[in-house]
């Protein structure tokens, strides 16, 4: 009962099938091997995007901090959200890598409107020298909350970038999971929705740790070469990130993935939504949910060694009623077996309860 994060589950096989393949023998460095020859071909073709520049690096941190810092002066700011991963979860990098461009945030949730955009937006250079200068829009799809952009909603941003000459990167680690539950095609998603830069995730889909850059200009190639080189984050052993994107895309295994991780949190979503008592902080849009329970079916859980985060509340107290919040996270692996049982653990059921927790 795995619902930490889709980080920890398994390298899917098919890409350790490939990694094995790719060790044979000897092979150009830096990303001057084969395997990355077609990879770059997939790519152009699922995007629709025959002159995009293609990259690969070996986290989702470096992809976002060297496409923002191709996309961004250090005297500008990135327009994001408040639980954007670039400002929760990487520790200044975007920062970093950009030479110290700051954040500027949007809005007081995972996703923001145009409206509020806007004003945001104008509120920048306002203080002549003495302020940041406008820099990129940064989305996330899937957002940090489980919930999803259609490419309705990031046109309408991209159009308010637009406005101000602004360029807009997409953060999508989860962006299979963003097209499984839209139904989107990979370009209306994208540079079709006024997209400039996209990361590209596959680590949380079942890869072993391999990410994607994507420039739908390739006018930013040469800079990110030399942003990535400096960065430390080209790997001379190149193929190995290459076959596993390669793997990745054959066949349409990404979407296969992520199909299977989305109808997991559907299921884990109804089984838990069915329950008298629980209550749900966002849409379960996605492969991510946020659910409240009594703190006893937590310590079920626990006690039977269910993984998942602990969003608000502590497990130690008085009160067995007093609601808490988990973060639930389903990767392609997880089984309708565990899921079952982890709402059976809520419930009461595999304690031995006859009540369902009120």
């Amino acid at each position: 009962m795995f619902f930490a994060s889709d980080n920890a589950g398994p390298v899917h096989p098919k890409v350790m099938t490939a990694l094995v393949a790719a060790n044979e023998g000897h092979a150009l460095p830096y990303g001057a091997d084969d395997l990355m020859t077609a990879v770059r071909s997939h790519l152009r073709e699922v995007f629709e995007a025959p002159e995009a520049a293609v990259y690969l690096v070996a986290t989702g941190t470096a992809a976002n901090s060297l496409a923002l810092a191709t996309l961004c002066a250090p005297f500008e700011t990135v327009f994001c959200t408040p639980v954007a991963h670039i400002h929760e979860d990487e520790c200044n990098a975007p920062e970093f890598f950009t030479g110290g461009a700051k954040l500027t945030l949007v809005g007081d949730g995972a996703k923001m409107s145009p409206e509020v955009l806007r004003a945001a937006i104008a509120a920048e250079e306002s203080r002549g020298v003495h302020g940041p200068q406008r820099g990129p829009v940064s989305l996330t799809n899937v957002t940090e909350r489980g919930t999803v952009y259609t490419p309705g909603e990031i046109a309408a941003l991209s159009a308010v970038a637009r406005d101000f000459g602004l360029k807009v990167h997409l953060d999508g680690a989860r962006l299979a999971n963003a097209l499984v539950a839209t139904g989107a095609s990979p370009a209306e998603m994208t540079w079709k929705a006024g997209v400039d830069a996209l990361s590209f995730g596959g680590t949380k889909n079942g890869l072993m740790g391999v990410e994607a850059v994507i420039f739908f200009d390739p006018a930013h190639a040469w800079e990110f070469e030399l942003r990535r080189k400096r960065g430390a984050h080209l790997f001379s052993k190149h193929r190995y990130l290459s076959a596993q994107m390669l793997a990745y895309l054959e066949d349409g295994l990404w979407l296969e993935n992520a199909r299977a991780a989305n109808a997991a949190n559907a299921r884990l979503a109804e089984g838990l939504q069915a329950l008298p008592g629980v209550r749900f902080s966002h849409p379960p849009e996605a492969n991510m949910s946020f659910a409240a329970w009594p703190r006893a079916g937590h310590r079920r859980l626990h006690e039977a060694g269910a993984q998942y985060y602990l969003w608000e509340g502590q497990l130690e107290g008085d009160d067995p009623e007093e609601a808490l919040t988990a973060r639930m996270v389903c990767d392609w692996s997880v089984t309708d077996e565990m899921i079952d049982r982890f709402v059976a653990l809520v419930r009461g059921e595999a304690a031995g309860e006859e009540n369902v927790p009120g």
